[in-house]
């Protein structure tokens, strides 16, 4: 892959990063969040606390608690371990093993071991806060505290100086160190940020370095797959809480603006060949750059971007077959299906989606952002194999004619950084509010805790849904309260029907909108809503509408069986599959019967993803 960036543009880029500095500056230092912009006349949706909110479902809850155990079952010596070595310090105990070994004769032609020393350490002391956030535990917070006590002593610019991926790993050092502060009461968390900083700053470059471009004299292609370019979102959240100026500042010097945001802002279309996760993270950081400065630019370049990136996404909205953003009409989303397995990048690509469309849905309300969320969660990585304590992860969801779920040849890979963080956000990205009241983003049984105008209340959700039409909801209310509770409509819900203590609510629900149900509530006030899921067919894309997926609400049906996905079907055929039971739909084709799944259902089996539809 070509980077776009010419070395006369780097040099614009590193000359250049005082000024961006001190465009930052001119913008302000406090915070926009509460900004109007154009089309967007009301401030940002805010989430709620990690604590606030209790996510019931089964596999939503498995996840996090797998996540949890494997996590608090890793030996510390072993998490610290490349640290010390890096530092010259002694360093007892046996390698975690994986990416996570640092070994400095690593060769990126034929090693695996050693690849990304200490790279998702940050990761999983992020996961863990958050974990106590959501629990409260003590044992979890315990492990959070200890681990950063004996990273403070390891600090060191070897690290970095040693390292393959010096910001990518300082970017997710500085979210473990903000989230062990916020989440789970570490003060010491501040001054570990500031040593962490002075140690990593002398190894990143001058500006955000677009990937494979080379900036590091003497080292192997291996050094230049940093992503330096993701890192202000975290920068700018650190500058949020407290962290200080500095932090805003080195957040704007990495805006990778150049090849990237202002291109995309003009309406650009520069996806094709970016690595996949990577980009679509560093939109992200876009959304904090209006978020925190008020730069309608950045909200934008992240705007269309998303619109671009859905445009080349699979039905199930993964996207990025073997980890490259493709373009949207050149054909490569079909070829993928068979010329690789490697089709969505899961717990990393997830994570960074759910952060995209919990920004876009905050600062524009607008539905399909939700819509999205959903889709990739029931589609992908709420499907994952469980993470395992010696390393084995869930890396890319296999979207091949020939599918199966398998584990990484790679052992800690990224994924096994990212996974526990999705697995913790899920509760956040099921609810929001503002200062009218809730928005009811996921439907998944759970329940959230607020405090609207001095009365206390809760709203629990009890559901089957996307395996059944209908969410019950009921308010516990220390008093009345005027407030709006609105409600998610899928673009895909014609028919969709609420009721408000078992009367028909009148309101508009149109697909694609939030039905908002403004009104005074009462102590144990009953809500159903109805989300007829009618199945229907959804093409690749537009060159190939004969290759399909089978689709009910936000869930894509994948075909069981060896070759199920190269036999032609009649679409009448298919659109008769009937559900027979919670987990299962079937549909007679010929003289065969046709067993389909949803993601979260497949364990072993053989499946495809697309089925091909008769001339």
């Amino acid at each position: 892959m070509r980077s776009r960036l010419t070395r006369r543009a780097f040099t614009r880029l590193a000359t250049g990063a005082a000024a961006a500095i001190a465009v930052g500056r001119a913008l302000g230092a406090e915070s926009t969040l509460d900004a109007k912009i154009a089309g967007h006349p009301a401030a940002p949706l805010t989430e709620f606390g990690y604590g606030e909110v209790t996510v019931e479902s089964v596999p939503h809850r498995a996840q996090l608690e797998n996540a949890r155990d494997v996590l608090m079952s890793l030996s510390e010596d072993s998490l610290l371990k490349p640290f010390r070595r890096m530092a010259g310090q002694p360093a007892p105990g046996d390698n975690l093993g994986g990416w996570y070994n640092y070994d400095p004769d690593f060769d990126w032609h034929h090693d695996d071991a050693g690849f990304a020393p200490g790279a998702t350490f940050g990761q999983w002391i992020s996961a863990l806060a958050r974990y106590h956030a959501i629990t409260g535990s003590r044992e979890v917070q315990a492990k959070v505290l200890r681990l950063n006590r004996l990273y403070a002593s390891t600090i060191d610019g070897g690290f970095y100086a040693k390292n393959r991926f010096p910001a990518y790993c300082y970017d997710k050092l500085v979210l473990g160190l903000i989230d062990s502060q916020r989440l789970a009461g570490d003060g010491d968390a501040p001054a570990l940020l500031e040593r962490t900083t002075r140690a990593a700053l002398p190894f990143l470059p001058a500006a955000a370095i677009d990937r494979e471009l080379p900036w590091r004299p003497g080292t192997d292609q291996s050094y230049r797959w940093d992503e330096s370019y993701t890192i202000p979102e975290n920068l700018f959240l650190a500058y949020r809480r407290g962290a200080g100026r500095r932090y805003r500042d080195l957040a704007v010097r990495f805006l990778d603006d150049v090849t990237w945001f202002d291109p995309l802002a003009r309406g650009e279309n520069v996806l094709a060949g970016k690595h996949a996760y990577s980009y679509v993270n560093s939109l992200s950081s876009a959304m904090q750059a209006w978020l925190t400065l008020g730069s309608e630019k950045h909200l934008r370049a992240a705007r269309n971007a998303f619109d671009m990136l859905t445009a080349q996404s699979y039905p199930t909205g993964g996207w990025g077959p073997d980890e490259k953003l493709v373009a949207a009409a050149g054909g490569e989303l079909y070829a993928s299906l068979s010329s690789t397995h490697n089709t969505f990048e899961t717990p990393c690509g997830s994570y960074a989606h759910f952060k995209l469309t919990r920004y876009l849905l905050r600062v524009t309300r607008d539905s399909r952002y939700g819509d999205s969320m959903e889709r990739v969660m029931f589609n992908t990585v709420l499907g994952a194999k469980p993470l395992r304590a010696d390393g084995r992860a869930f890396y890319y969801a296999d979207y091949n004619l020939s599918g199966r779920k398998v584990y990484s040849n790679h052992r800690f890979p990224c994924c096994s950084g990212t996974l526990p963080q999705v697995a913790a956000d899920y509760g956040i990205s099921s609810f929001l509010r503002d200062t009218r009241g809730i928005y009811v983003n996921l439907y998944l049984p759970s329940s959230v805790r607020w405090l609207q105008r001095g009365a206390h209340c809760s709203l629990r959700q009890a559901t089957d849904y996307p395996f059944a039409d209908t969410v019950a909801m009921q308010l516990a209310a220390s008093q009345s309260c005027e407030f709006a509770l609105r409600l998610r409509i899928p673009a895909w819900a014609t028919g969709a029907r609420i009721e408000v203590n078992g009367s028909r609510w009148h309101g508009p629900t149109e697909p694609g909108s939030f039905a908002s149900i403004d009104r005074r509530w009462s102590d144990g006030d009953r809500i159903e809503i109805e989300l007829p899921r009618r199945l229907r067919l959804e093409p690749l894309d537009a060159q190939h509408p004969s290759t399909v997926a089978l689709v009910c609400g936000p869930l894509v049906l994948f075909a069981i069986g060896s070759g199920s996905g190269r036999l032609q079907r009649q679409r009448a055929e298919l659109l008769r599959a009937r559900q027979v039971a919670g987990r299962r739909w079937v549909a007679s084709v010929g003289e065969t019967t046709l067993t389909l799944l949803p993601y979260v259902a497949i364990d072993d089996e053989e499946y495809s993803t697309f089925l091909t539809l008769a001339a």
